[in-house]
């Protein structure tokens, strides 16, 4: 009797230690979830990007996505395909978002959520590029890799779908349109669809890397960048008499000359900015002073601050400078046909760059993950990125067997389709990792706060 007593005692004593702390039970993600299990994890994703039927649907999806390029708020066909692609694989999805966008889950439906984000849109470039595949819109052309983006997230949403049982929460999938300029990050945002993302991965193809490797860094990567476009105005006149007119062609070529005095002179030269005076139309004939010049440009930073400050001193010159020369001027950083956007600088989130770097060291290799210095050219992921933590990559395609790659925004612009792979496999690892990752740290948690009770 107690004996049995006793006995009995020690089992309830067990099980309320079982119920107190529960981590105590291996969950079946345990072998995973070890230092040695991810690791392991972006090569076995690799293998099985690189298998030939994986490779050959996503070169597939690339060619047909560069046949008919779209450009910005556009891309219904190529909305579609992507669509058709999901539909096959079984995966949910909302559309339309932000007019073409769509935006796909996979994995629990359960928090956490990680992103990871393709845009979809092309350039209003001829190709030049004489292939089976060359575009067939005349005046449209991928030549920024956009095609290759596309194929590559629904590559990782094929590896993910693969090994369901890795996903410890929800990969968001992220189809985005008019990256290029119009802004498609921050109408995706607007919509309300990622509000409970908790962070977002997003890469672009570099053509003078070579093939299998990455480059990025922490902070700053990419600036943040405005368009302004001003019109001066003056008197127009015979150009044999100009005391009888006002010369806005004068004005605005002392405006030009001083517009580049606010890097020169007002800016921190450790802190780098550009302004740019791009565009300067007025005039028709030779003997004719014009009414009016309208100039524009682009100017950029690698903080939010200075580029406040930049379009606050643009508008300033601007209009000073039209005056000292007897003109008026106004200045626009907004069109009422295609906004020009204010577009961010692009920052990488610190703790994103480590894990970055862990998951792209233990597939490629540490000595094929470069650091890189910061770049002038500005994305809208940038938006995603002031919304939650953010990190955004560059992975090299260059073939050092085979002649230099054409850069980006280039009509003689190709991608070499090895890089497919190696996108997808990073895109799946580094979200399938953050998932596990955030379950470990929440385990000991969820045990501590047993044990107090």
């Amino acid at each position: 009797m107690k004996t049995s007593m006793i006995f009995s005692k020690l089992v309830s004593f067990a099980l309320i230690l079982q119920l107190l702390n529960p981590t105590v039970v291996l969950s079946s993600s345990s072998s995973l979830s070890s230092s040695n299990g991810l690791t392991e994890i972006p090569k076995k994703f690799l293998d099985f990007a690189k298998r030939k039927e994986v490779v050959d649907w996503m070169v597939g999806i690339r060619r047909k996505i560069h046949e008919n390029p779209e450009l910005g708020y556009e891309e219904f066909e190529t909305s579609k395909l992507i669509r058709l692609e999901l539909d096959k694989l079984g995966i949910p999805y909302k559309y339309p978002v932000s007019v073409t966008g769509i935006v796909g889950f996979v994995g629990t439906g359960e928090p956490p959520f990680v992103a990871i984000r393709a845009d979809m849109d092309a350039l209003p470039i001829q190709e030049t590029v004489d292939w089976e595949h060359k575009s067939k819109n005349p005046g449209k052309m991928h030549a920024c890799g956009h095609d290759a983006h596309v194929s590559m997230v629904l590559g990782a949403a094929k590896i993910l779908k693969q090994h369901l049982q890795e996903l410890k929460g929800t990969v968001v999938l992220v189809f985005q349109p008019a990256e290029e300029g119009g802004g498609g990050a921050k109408k995706m945002l607007d919509a309300g669809v990622l509000d409970n993302v908790d962070a977002i991965f997003g890469l672009h193809v570099l053509h003078s890397a070579p093939i299998g490797t990455v480059a990025c860094k922490p902070g700053p990567v990419l600036a943040g960048s405005g368009l302004f476009d001003a019109v001066i105005s003056g008197k127009g006149g015979h150009a044999a008499i100009p005391q009888h007119s006002i010369d806005p062609i004068l004005a605005a070529s002392n405006v030009v000359v001083s517009l580049q005095h606010l890097v020169s002179r007002e800016a921190d030269p450790l802190d780098s900015q550009v302004v740019t005076v791009a565009k300067f139309q007025g005039g028709g004939a030779f003997n004719v002073i014009p009414d009016s010049v309208r100039i524009g440009g682009t100017f950029r930073a690698f903080s939010k601050a200075s580029l406040i400050q930049l379009k606050k001193r643009i508008e300033e010159v601007i209009k000073g400078q039209a005056a000292v020369q007897r003109c008026s001027a106004t200045v626009d950083f907004y069109n009422t046909k295609k906004p020009m956007l204010f577009f961010p600088p692009t920052v990488n989130d610190k703790d994103l760059h480590e894990h970055f770097l862990k998951v792209a060291g233990d597939m490629l290799g540490n000595d094929k993950v470069k650091d890189m210095k910061p770049v002038m050219g500005s994305e809208d992921f940038a938006f995603y990125q002031e919304a939650f933590p953010g990190y955004f990559f560059f992975i090299g395609m260059q073939d050092e067997n085979s002649p230099k790659l054409s850069s980006v925004h280039n009509p003689n612009f190709t991608i070499n389709e090895d890089v497919l792979p190696y996108g997808a496999a990073l895109h799946a690892s580094l979200v399938t990792t953050y998932l596990l990752e955030a379950e470990s740290k929440l385990r000991p948690t969820e045990g501590n706060l047993h044990d107090e009770l």
